[in-house]
């Protein structure tokens, strides 16, 4: 089944559980040994959902922001979504702590920072962590599940570094595992779950993940114990064509006009990287860019499609009261505002992104400004649930906020930008601070500086340092941002410095202590399983 078939398939199933086979899914013990002491029939089931390299701002419930200037025209269709932010806890001022891919996925699991996790670039295979989500999750009595992209895992092209084994680099998701490491062919997908044997997908890959995970969750509601699902979908992470989009949302798009926006290519940030960004922008996206905003849009709409279903098996499997459901995005988007391409900067396209928590009488719906960064996710899930927090955790549990008690909150939130490591190049490094009105920045490579207000002006494009009206704003983040180097030990070094942590792309160290030896899958004895010849 091609692209030009999924709409067919797609749509015999409509939003809610489609024909699939099962997972296998393991036997799970209510016998385990758990870190609290809370009745598990009490417990939520938890759905954490997130998309990659989806901005908020394509989003329609977050384009309106500021009265509709920061609104793309015309947008993606997203009414799953929206319908979402009305019944969710819409952390509005969420950031990610590192905006690309790996070191956003490290901090969610781990609760900590770039340049604690040692994650600073996608290439790298990410050191396992005893005090994960996933461990405090399975420790507690909860049945795991992850599905979807890890991109935790070291070099991601080619199906040689695809398959995580059971063991330390799941980071506790010891449950359902059905996974890649990286791959954005959505028409020519691809799983591993318990042993080396490439599992194809036929048709649309984040169709098939969405499956796997209803099965997933419909098999788990059956069991005593809660559970936790995580599903990590690849759109709308490029290739922005539509070879890789399904007709349907193809036809939505075609030919419809995105408007360059009022920042585009402004010359703010002069930090391109030779022999790359420059190259690739001039020579294939800048001349594509109007139909690869189109394709975008259009695979922001297929992530809505895939929500809504999960919503609706929800409420199919009577479990939607029972489920804290989440949803967000690794990072966002530049699209060539500020002459910039994909992400790894601190302005808005790159660095927000949604956040929506949903839990029908625990979390009280509405916008919430609270400075919510990466670090913050896992501590506010596990607040959420009544489950203890890992003192290693370097995030802020933020549920008081979700609940509409109120509680500890941050002044800003801490940005970290570790520079071009995947070709070693340096001069992109970067530091930043946001609040819920301004971001201020510095970077490295001649110590410039940035500060501006997201509120008056959401397309940054004024920049207030050296406005004498706002001098105590810039003295006030300033100050803030350097106490949060301090306290994490962030060195702030140029890329190639970050090269002294790696072996073979694989974390040795980080800046804060020596890392665990490397883990070498290729050693590892997997658990028999059971067929029917047994």
């Amino acid at each position: 089944m091609d692209r030009r078939q999924f709409l067919e398939s797609a749509a015999a199933g409509s939003l809610g559980l489609m024909g699939s086979s099962s997972p296998s899914l393991p036997s799970w013990s209510d016998g385990r040994h758990r870190d609290s002491d809370l009745d598990p029939s009490d417990q939520p089931n938890l759905v954490y959902v997130f998309a990659d390299q989806l901005r908020p701002q394509s989003c329609g419930y977050a384009g309106d922001r500021y009265g509709g200037t920061y609104a793309e025209n015309p947008m993606p269709y997203t009414p799953n979504i929206d319908q979402l932010a009305d019944e969710s806890a819409d952390f509005r001022e969420a950031v990610s702590a590192d905006p690309i891919c790996c070191p956003h996925r490290a901090s969610l699991v781990t609760g900590k920072y770039p340049s604690s996790t040692g994650m600073v670039i996608n290439e790298l295979r990410a050191m396992p962590d005893p005090d994960a989500i996933g461990h405090v999750l399975s420790d507690n009595g909860y049945n795991t599940g992850y599905v979807g992209k890890w991109h935790m895992f070291g070099k991601h092209h080619g199906t040689e570094q695809q398959f995580i084994p059971p063991g330390p680099h799941r980071q506790g998701f010891d449950g359902y595992w059905a996974t890649n490491n990286f791959n954005h062919n959505y028409f020519d997908g691809f799983y591993f779950e318990d042993s080396f044997n490439k599992v194809d997908i036929e048709g649309y890959q984040p169709n098939r993940f969405t499956d796997l995970s209803i099965e997933y969750m419909r098999r788990a509601s059956q069991q005593e114990n809660p559970f936790a699902l995580f599903l990590s979908l690849g759109p709308p992470h490029d290739p922005f064509t539509w070879e890789n989009t399904p007709d349907f949302f193809e036809h939505m798009f075609r030919g419809r006009d995105f408007p360059d926006p009022p920042n585009y290519e402004d010359g703010h940030a002069r930090y391109w990287v030779p022999g790359w960004d420059e190259e690739w922008w001039k020579e294939n996206w800048k001349p594509n860019r109007f139909r690869q905003r189109q394709a975008y849009a259009a695979l922001t709409s297929t992530v809505d499609w895939e929500v809504g279903r999960l919503l609706h098996a929800l409420d199919q499997l009577d479990i939607a009261d029972d489920t804290l459901f989440v949803f967000s995005s690794d990072h966002g988007e530049m699209f060539g505002s500020q002459g910039r391409i994909a992400k790894k900067i601190f302005y808005e396209e790159a660095a927000r992104v949604p956040f929506l928590v949903r839990w029908p009488d625990e979390v009280e719906p509405g916008r919430n400004d609270v400075c919510l960064n990466t670090p913050d996710i896992a501590p506010t899930l596990l607040g959420l649930m009544g489950l203890p927090v890992p003192d290693s955790m370097e995030g802020l549990d933020l549920s008081g906020h979700a609940r509409g008690e109120g509680g500890p909150r941050k002044e800003a939130a801490f940005m970290q930008g570790m520079g071009h490591t995947y070709q070693w190049h340096n001069g992109d490094e970067w530091r930043a601070v946001r609040d819920d009105q301004y971001t201020y920045a510095r970077m490295l490579a001649d110590g410039s500086e940035y500060l501006f207000d997201n509120v008056n002006d959401p397309y940054q494009l004024n920049n207030l340092v050296d406005d004498p009206n706002h001098r105590g704003t810039y003295r006030r983040l300033k100050s803030y941002m350097e106490k949060r180097m301090n306290d994490l030990n962030d060195k702030f070094k140029p890329t190639t410095w970050y090269q002294r942590w790696v072996e073979d792309r694989v974390i040795m160290r980080s800046a804060t202590r020596e890392l665990e030896p490397e883990y070498h899958p290729e050693n590892i004895e997997l658990p028999h399983l059971e067929t029917a010849d047994d």
